[in-house]
């Protein structure tokens, strides 16, 4: 893929059915914007019902499919302004604490912090007790304090906003969008 005219957001789902219809509820409001799946979120993708291919016309959907995650060579031509991981799970979140990188979602975060191209992150695991929504019902879990702290670690990543709401998922993005048409960085 060649540079973009017109850089656009890397929307990274991980393997969380925390806010999902939510977040997928944002990027049916973006204009341009694609989606990148782990092997977990095509799991809890299909497990909750979604069918990717009629979100939203000019969304182009990746998989992780690749050992190496060749899809984040996106983020070195330039076709991406911002990447969102939005649910993030406490594996995911954990991962980019720790600086693994071994699945498409951590990958997209490794490269884009390398880019210095800034992340949002909508992590789910934010509360000591949470109501969540299973495929078929809504559950309470119980985030380990790992889970919290993991989180709090992440929010002093140079490049990168932890937000604990969809309300602040969509303030973010909104701030990131105003700041890429007036060219800061």
């Amino acid at each position: 893929m060649s540079r973009s005219d017109s850089p656009r957001i890397a929307w990274a789902l991980s393997g969380s059915g925390h806010y999902l219809k939510e977040c997928l509820d944002v990027v049916r409001e973006l204009d341009s914007v694609d989606l990148f799946l782990s092997e977990a979120a095509a799991e809890v993708v299909r497990m909750y019902g979604y069918d990717l291919s009629k979100l939203k016309s000019g969304c182009k959907v990746h998989r992780d499919q690749t050992a190496s995650a060749v899809p984040v060579m996106f983020l070195y031509d330039g076709n991406y302004h911002t990447v969102v991981i939005a649910p993030a799970s406490s594996n995911t979140v954990a991962k980019c604490v720790a600086g693994i990188s071994d699945t498409l979602v951590t990958n997209f975060y490794a490269q884009a912090g390398k880019c210095r191209i800034p992340s949002i992150v909508f992590a789910c695991d934010t509360a000591p007790a949470l109501i969540t929504d299973a495929p078929d019902r809504q559950v309470w879990v119980y985030p380990r304090p790992i889970d919290l702290e993991n989180v709090e670690r992440l929010t002093v990543f140079r490049d990168t906003k932890v937000v604990l709401s969809v309300q602040e998922l969509s303030a973010a993005i909104g701030e990131r969008l105003q700041c890429v048409s007036t060219s800061c960085s």
